[in-house]
């Protein structure tokens, strides 16, 4: 009976799949390389829906309210969770880059390839404006009603979102609730979209692990290992520490969320990606105690605004570059650095694969002597080669903190079903059946109160996420 259960958990069978993905990669690496279609597969079928989760989720969310004031609260108190964080993740960076010092005494050279890999890097950060103005015109403000969902553009899909939810915020109420009525059937049509996709979530796992062994695998356990080190440290830290301090006075652990979200954090693993897991995070969070409104505002923005491993990431990244080209920064520099970062992790927020080019951005910016172009081309091909295996610790620690500042934030605003929160956090099976149950458009509440009795009577319930 456990085994039956176990096999039906998603979970388990990522884990496999990664499992299967490292021996390909390490027995048949030429194959393996050519495996990386799968995990992009996953990805793209994913983006599908991404855009539509997040505009029928935030339009519910703010529709339902009623009160535009009630989201305008809401909206500043996680833009104010959100740089409270970063503020804390760059100066964890600073700081593990100074006591630990990884790219001191550096002696190694870039290879061709990755010297070429960076040049794109460079090219690609160089046609980047990280300028407040061309944040609002070309990243947060949409063109078209329609552009935003073809470029799957979060920040302009949210815009868009709380346009039409402030439009019909403004109707009359029997109007409100018919119209809202009817984002709600569309939005049941999409999570039963992503219900399917997710069953070939361990297939992007497997090809995604394969090639990253394959193509990263020996030379990455090597080279710059100090670098990874520090910062999967450092990561570690600020998601324990840090975080996790933050979970203790909202009343929960953090090791127990952590618990709850593993399926998407072992799909992160696989896939290197957080946007694969967005839209069943919604789905997860909402069913775990937080209101739809708080969990649908919150966790989109999160995504281009709440970036903690990417910002960890941009100064140990920068000061391992400075190390590494044997020069030495003041911590007064160091500083006017984080200012800089504060503002560039969010000005190129909607770039796809936002940590290497973003990093290159910053210092182009910064600029002065450290950051010369040379010396950027340099840092940047000299971190390419393992910037997928960082990717990856820059993923969870964005997925894991954005899971604690939807449960958090909800708490402060009052939103947060805390016994039920907590029955959930003592039994994640309890969400996964909560979590089908909205896919499938049911009563979360009939939902749960099914599992409940099937408890009660001794039985196994019958776990349906793939």
């Amino acid at each position: 009976m456990r085994e039956r259960k176990l096999f039906k958990q998603l979970w388990f069978w990522v884990i496999v799949a990664i499992g299967l993905g490292i021996v390909f990669g390490l027995v048949a690496p030429g194959p393996a390389e050519s495996s990386k279609w799968l995990a992009d597969a996953f990805i793209q079928l994913i983006k599908t829906v991404t855009g539509p989760v997040i505009f029928l989720t935030v339009v519910i969310g703010i529709a339902s309210l009623g009160n535009l004031a009630r989201a305008g609260g809401l909206a500043l108190r996680a833009l104010a969770y959100f740089f409270s964080m970063t503020i804390v993740a760059l100066t964890l960076g600073l700081l593990a880059a100074n006591i630990f010092a990884p790219g001191s005494g550096f002696d190694g050279q870039p290879s061709e390839a990755a010297r070429a890999s960076a040049q794109e890097s460079i090219k690609e950060a160089g046609a980047t404006d990280t300028g407040l103005t061309h944040f609002l015109t070309d990243d947060l403000l949409p063109t078209s009603f329609v552009q935003p969902f073809v470029e799957n553009e979060i920040l302009r899909i949210l815009v868009l979102a709380i346009l039409v939810a402030a439009a019909i915020s403004m109707l009359a109420e029997k109007q409100r609730k018919q119209i809202v009525g009817v984002f709600e059937v569309a939005s049941k049509v999409v999570f039963g979209v992503i219900r399917l996709i997710m069953w070939v979530a361990p297939l992007g796992a497997f090809g995604g692990m394969a090639y990253t062994v394959s193509v990263f695998g020996a030379e990455s356990l090597t080279n710059l290992g100090m670098l990874m080190v520090v910062f999967w440290g450092t990561c570690a830290v600020f998601v324990f520490g840090v975080l996790g301090l933050v979970a203790r006075f909202a009343g929960f652990s953090i090791f127990r969320m952590v618990r709850l979200i593993r399926d998407e954090l072992l799909i992160i693993v696989g896939t290197s990606s957080s946007e694969t897991v967005l839209p069943r995070l919604l789905a997860k969070l909402t069913a775990a105690g937080a209101s739809r409104q708080v969990s649908g505002m919150v966790l989109p923005t999160g995504y281009s605004f709440n970036l903690d491993g990417t910002c960890i990431y941009l100064t140990l990244g920068a000061l391992f570059i400075v190390q590494a080209t044997g020069q030495d920064m003041a911590i007064g520099e160091q500083i006017a650095l984080a200012g800089l970062m504060i503002l560039t992790s969010k000005g190129a927020a909607g770039i796809t694969g936002a940590g290497l080019v973003t990093l290159t951005a910053s210092l182009t910016a910064f600029g002065g002597t450290f950051f010369s172009a040379e010396a950027i081309a340099v840092g940047i091909a000299l971190v390419v080669g393992i910037d997928r295996i960082m990717s990856e610790g820059r993923a969870l620690t964005n997925a894991i903190g954005n899971s604690v500042a939807v449960m958090v934030i909800a708490k402060w605003q009052g939103e947060l079903d805390e016994e039920h929160f907590q029955k959930v956090l003592r039994d994640p099976e309890l969400v996964d059946r909560e979590v089908e149950a909205a896919m499938r458009g049911e009563d979360l509440e009939e939902a749960t109160g099914r599992f409940d009795r099937d408890r009660e009577r001794g039985r196994t319930p019958e776990i349906l996420t793939p």
